[in-house]
């Protein structure tokens, strides 16, 4: 072993994320009656520009009007490349930090992204006296992101997890794709040939090298890996029909953003039917907060921004439902 110690980010318990867009009151209220053990409020993607603002000021109310108690709430603010991401940080960690466990921060670039709104968050809880130390998760989902995601992953002590954003990845890196997260079937080998001359062919994962870069940053860093990119029960079985249901486990163990209109019981069941560990030792559903227990695969999915996807399943997309 090295004789650099890492040390491990809190653990959270995360079989289901319910992504809820800021802008809806109606989603908020829902979101804090659901029985996801996540819950990220989102000011980015699925905000529209000229809603951001009120949006703000929804979260802020509903993280202190809301009982949020029994799961962990996070927020995603607007990229570092937006003018809406310092009033993001500002407005919410002062109105509300005290009441807020994570930051989502996207399409994270580089250390100085991490570095920038952790002087942010720092600053406002030192001014505020807040108690609570707010984390980060960082979303990959660009090619410098990906170049960069070992020094992301080591940027701020507030580092808990990474997320592949794999639809924004794709277009960043001109990937020949379908759908989103999903296999290409122009992505293949091809067998030595057989007895008849004829060679067969075989689908590779186009996402295998990426995934893999991001687990080891995110071990290297005592970080935890997230899971999946939000997908429906219908594209699930279809992904197991193309890929196989051992690739399918490891992808896409547990749904990660849920339909606000829609429970996340059957999610948490189905994760505790495939097992889960507690790295305290207490395998009981009150082992959460800071030191949550976490299901045995979540180490293999990957999290995939939430934008087209969960934009379409908020809009009603019957594709997506």
């Amino acid at each position: 072993m090295s004789f650099t110690i890492v040390e491990e980010a809190p653990a959270r318990l995360n079989r289901s994320e319910l992504a809820v867009p800021g802008s809806s009151t109606k989603f908020l209220q829902k979101a804090a009656e659901s029985a996801a053990d996540v819950v990220f409020l989102d000011l980015e993607d699925a905000v529209a520009p000229d809603d951001k603002p009120q949006a703000r000021k929804n979260i802020v109310e509903a993280l202190n009007d809301l009982d949020w108690s029994g799961k962990m709430v996070s927020v995603r603010i607007n990229g570092l490349d937006t003018h809406y991401c310092y009033r993001d940080v500002i407005e919410v960690v002062e109105g509300a930090g005290d009441k807020l466990d994570l930051i989502m921060i996207p399409k994270a670039g580089t250390a100085a992204d991490i570095y920038a709104i952790d002087m942010l968050v720092t600053q406002i809880e030192t001014a505020k006296g807040f108690t609570n130390r707010i984390g980060f998760e960082m979303i990959i989902e660009t090619a410098l992101g990906m170049q960069n995601v070992g020094e992301i992953a080591a940027a701020s002590p507030r580092n808990e997890s990474l997320h592949f954003g794999v639809a924004d990845y794709a277009a960043s890196t001109k990937a020949r794709t379908t759908n989103i997260g999903g296999p290409n079937k122009d992505y293949y080998v091809l067998t030595d040939p057989l007895e008849n001359g004829e060679r067969e062919s075989y689908w590779g994962d186009m996402w295998h090298y990426p995934i893999t870069q991001m687990v080891v940053a995110a071990r290297a860093n005592g970080l935890q890996k997230g899971p999946d990119q939000a997908e429906s029960y219908a594209r699930k079985k279809r992904h197991d029909e193309q890929v196989g249901a051992h690739e399918t486990e490891r992808r896409v163990a547990f749904r990660d953003d849920i339909d606000p209109d829609k429970e996340p019981e059957p999610v948490a069941a189905a994760a505790d039917q495939q097992g889960a560990k507690c790295p305290q030792g207490r395998p009981d559903r009150r082992c959460r907060s800071r030191r949550g227990w976490i299901p045995e695969h979540h180490d293999h999915g990957r999290q995939g921004v939430r934008n087209e996807a969960v934009h379409r399943q908020q809009m009603g997309d019957p594709a997506l439902r």
